[in-house]
């Protein structure tokens, strides 16, 4: 089993659309898909169709006091479960905050599943307890980094906290990089990429994810790309990151 976080502090890098999309393509790839929602916003609750405020159980109830298949629901695509999210979770972090162990919690519970290939987690755009949960369970963390001005930006206190979190923590976490709203008709986005590989050379993913106008309007229809629009270059591309992935991290 492959525990992937979905990770980048700096908002609107595509990180709750790639969490959302790798796991549907995963999915229909034939593997077995967990999709934990960890960001109060519960936008990949939404994005997979889920009214969150219409809810008994999210990933609250499985940070305070139920397993995590108690809480997970089976979505509209074959083969992806998902532990939904509400604005709820952020009181987790207060209530967590006084708690023998905080970090481990997530991984703990995750220690316990069977029957999963994968597991994908969207975490929030900030650090936290439940972000540190998150780094902690992992044993891959997918950073999305757009392939524009600033893309760089706030990439060095990242990882220093996975850096933190795997000394202090005395855990291994594999670093891996996925660039996102690719545009090949500028040269600034060029620029970024060519930048980003000879950084990060052969972590970085072959796949990249295109800025796209059908990526950004399937999280409103509450559908992953695949079902919104599987013809879309948005959908070719995370259908090629899932083989990617599958290739690259085995599971």
């Amino acid at each position: 089993m492959e525990l992937i976080a979905v990770a980048n502090n700096k908002g609107g890098s595509g990180k709750t659309t790639t969490a959302v999309n790798l796991s549907a393509y995963l999915a229909l790839l034939g593997k077995h898909t967990l999709l934990i929602d960890m960001d109060p916003q519960a936008a990949a609750t939404s994005g997979v169709g889920i009214d969150e405020w219409n809810l008994e159980k999210t990933i609250y109830d499985a940070l305070t006091n139920l397993s995590i298949p108690e809480v997970a629901i089976h979505t509209t695509i074959k083969g992806l479960t998902i532990v939904p999210a509400n604005l709820y979770l952020s009181v987790a972090e207060v209530e967590l905050a006084s708690q023998l162990g905080r970090e481990l919690i997530l991984s703990k519970k995750v220690q316990k599943l069977n029957g999963y290939d994968y597991v994908i987690i969207d975490t929030p755009p900030y650090f936290g307890i439940i972000t540190m949960n998150a780094l902690v369970a992992c044993s891959t963390i997918l950073v999305p980094i757009q392939a524009e001005y600033y893309a760089m930006r706030g990439m060095t206190q990242l990882l220093q906290v996975v850096s933190m979190v795997e000394e202090r923590m005395d855990v291994s976490i594999k670093r891996r990089y996925l660039l996102t709203m690719f545009d090949s008709r500028t040269k600034l986005s060029k620029d970024v990429v060519e930048q980003v590989r000879e950084h990060f050379k052969e972590a970085v993913f072959k796949t990249m994810i295109p800025r796209n106008v059908r990526l950004a309007e399937a999280p409103s229809s509450g559908k992953p790309i695949c079902i919104y629009d599987p013809e879309s270059a948005g959908a070719l591309a995370y259908k090629q990151l899932a083989e990617e992935v599958i290739e690259c991290l085995g599971a």
